[in-house]
């Protein structure tokens, strides 16, 4: 059963260690899609400090299922949602230790999930432990790292079936890059995948006159669309760029002509452009050189002008750190596409120098910074 939830003034009911909390959720194995254990783990955390816990499972594979967490404190004044994951990528080879071992080696604590986000998550379970704050939530999905289907698209959608719209949402993706406190992010490039193919006609290599080699229908479509310059960026977005990640065949045989030819692009675009608008422009490059395009958009490119929100985190970090962020659009895309079509978003957390790397790993010292740092933009928020 969940704590009574603190009133105005009110002693929060428990503390909370986040080096303590980020090595239990670093021991619970979490890949994505992250299910059971992990989330067992934090919602303990959450109903011990006077959250009302909601979690659920949803999807169907193969996308799903993922299970999903959504936490809310309080009912008065603003609402500060605080939005994160628990799944990670599979940790690979090469570790010192196991990469779910969660043990502090000097003043660094290990783990897969350390950095990108388990710390991040643990920080802002314990700061929410020191401040009661107005409305404070929690938005954590089992699945970002992955296909995100059914992850924070299905936690927004049963935010609006119960009527919550936070007023500011925190997203605690490693934004950091030298130190602790350097950058926050206020926005994002958008992402499309685009898949094309060119049909032929299998044949004989002596006999071409009989065959159709869709090849060089595919090389002369990837040079036009390697010539195209998007744009040259802009005040808070470097340039939008296409990229050509996979060229297939297939083909076996030396003495064949064959019957199709792939390729895969990916496009990240900031906001002068749209996922659509790009999809249907590589579209019609393909379809003038015979070929069809497929377009997956992940995302839009946004951004959050400087504004209350940036000025409370930024505020937070000058008073644990000392540091001036920079507000930054660089990198690549996060839930944060997600969440910023309901409110004034950010990002702001751990460094990012070992996130996805054998031997991931947290500067303790950090861990206990960055909460201090969410405490007092919890306080901000409230205010």
């Amino acid at each position: 059963m969940n704590s009574p939830r603190p009133a105005p003034g009110e002693p929060l009911p428990v503390t909370i260690d986040p080096v303590e909390l980020a090595a239990e959720l670093i021991r619970a194995d979490s890949v994505t899609p992250a299910r059971g254990a992990v989330f067992d783990i934090l919602a303990a955390a959450l109903a011990a400090t006077g959250f009302e816990v909601d979690r659920f499972v949803v999807g169907d594979a193969p996308d799903g299922p993922v299970e999903n967490l959504l936490a809310v404190r309080g009912d008065r004044g603003r609402h500060l949602a605080f939005a994160g994951h628990v799944d990670v990528v599979p940790p690979g080879n090469g570790w010192s230790g196991s990469p779910w071992s969660g043990t502090v080696r000097g003043g660094m604590l290990y783990g897969r999930g350390a950095v990108d986000m388990k710390g991040a998550v643990a920080a802002f379970v314990a700061a929410a432990a020191r401040e009661a704050g107005d409305t404070v939530s929690l938005i954590v999905t089992g699945d970002e790292e992955g296909p995100a289907t059914y992850g924070t698209v299905a936690l927004i959608e049963r935010m609006a079936a119960r009527g919550m719209r936070p007023d500011w949402c925190l997203v605690g993706e490693p934004t950091s890059a030298a130190r602790l406190g350097d950058t926050i992010k206020v926005g994002r490039r958008g992402s499309v995948n685009i898949w094309i193919e060119v049909a032929g006609r299998q044949g004989h290599v002596a006999y071409p006159h009989l065959a159709d080699n869709p090849i060089p229908r595919l090389v002369a479509m990837l040079a036009e669309i390697e010539a195209v310059r998007l744009d040259d960026g802009n005040r808070w977005f470097q340039p939008s760029n296409i990229e050509i990640t996979d060229l297939h065949v297939g083909n076996g045989a030396t003495n064949v002509i064959p019957a199709l030819a792939t390729a895969r692009l990916s496009i990240r675009f900031n906001d002068l452009h749209s996922g659509g608008e790009l999809a249907d422009r590589i579209t019609a490059i393909a379809a003038r050189h015979g070929g069809t395009a497929t377009a997956r958009i992940s995302g839009e490119a946004f951004l959050t002008p400087p504004g209350p929100l940036s000025d409370m985190v930024a505020a937070a970090i000058g008073d644990v750190t000392g540091i001036a962020p920079e507000l930054s659009t660089t990198g690549g895309t996060s839930d944060a596409r997600f969440l910023s079509r309901l409110c004034p978003t950010v990002e702001f957390g751990l460094l990012n120098a070992t996130m996805h790397k054998v031997d991931e790993a947290v500067a303790v010292d950090d861990l206990y910074r960055l909460t201090d740092i969410y405490a007092g933009i919890i306080r901000r928020a409230a205010a």
